[in-house]
């Protein structure tokens, strides 16, 4: 058993119907960009209402046809922001706590004590989040997953992984393990994947690879760590 293999990414989503929604972090192949990566599905109607829009540099989740919302509470929220030299991307408005905490001058754990999974019983779905450090001389990254500790929704485990940014190297966190009911939540470690220096191949072969029925809206984002710029790439399945 080989635990340092990695994975393309199509590999690990092809075939399965519902991941739910995922975060991928990690450094391109050259070592000179972050890739942040950030996808939703949905099999409600509403959680399928729904499409990415950036505005002032910060990802959004925003309803395709706001006259079909039914409960904005879990899937209307702000899922990439940058604080200083910190780009944070999240599965739920906690993506606001951890900025509000690395203000306040906490830890991205230490941010996310405020929080635990997400109150939609019977899923409990975990909140996924990460935060890569864009330091050209030691760009790193961390991920983070809040689980119930059993199918009662007892209490909160927490879970904080730490990577150096290494060439060619990302990791896939995602809510679900597959399709289900109630859905099986993560399980294990962030899932290690390749990384190319290709924004635009990673985002198609991602996309092409998520589920058609259920797939909804993909962000990619490759940050040059010298000088910040970066290239995007949204797709949204309504537009």
């Amino acid at each position: 058993m080989n635990v340092y293999q990695t994975s393309d990414i199509s590999e690990l989503v092809r075939g399965n119907s519902y991941p739910g929604r995922g975060i991928v972090l990690g450094l391109t192949e050259d070592g000179k960009r972050a890739v942040s990566a950030y996808f939703i599905m949905g099999r409600s109607a509403n959680s399928r209402n729904r499409v990415f829009r950036l505005k002032d540099g910060a990802l959004f989740t925003e309803p395709y046809d706001a006259s079909k919302v039914e409960d904005p509470s879990l899937i209307i929220y702000a899922a990439l922001r940058q604080f200083a030299n910190k780009l944070i991307v999240t599965n739920g408005d906690q993506t606001d706590t951890v900025c509000e905490g690395l203000a306040a001058g906490k830890s991205f754990s230490e941010a996310l004590e405020a929080r635990r999974f997400e109150p939609d019983a019977p899923n409990l779905t975990p909140r996924i989040s990460g935060v890569f450090t864009l330091d050209a001389r030691r760009p790193r990254y961390e991920m983070s997953i809040l689980k119930s500790i059993d199918a009662e929704g007892s209490d909160c485990a927490r879970y904080t992984f730490s990577y150096p940014a290494l060439p060619g190297l990302g990791h896939f966190l995602h809510t679900y393990v597959r399709d289900g009911s109630p859905l099986p939540c993560f399980q294990g470690e962030p899932e290690r994947v390749r990384l190319g220096n290709d924004a635009d191949a990673f985002a198609d072969s991602l996309w092409e690879s998520l589920d058609a029925d259920n797939r909804i809206s993909l962000y990619v984002r490759f940050t040059e760590l010298e000088t910040g710029s970066c290239e995007e790439r949204l797709i949204n399945r309504y537009e």
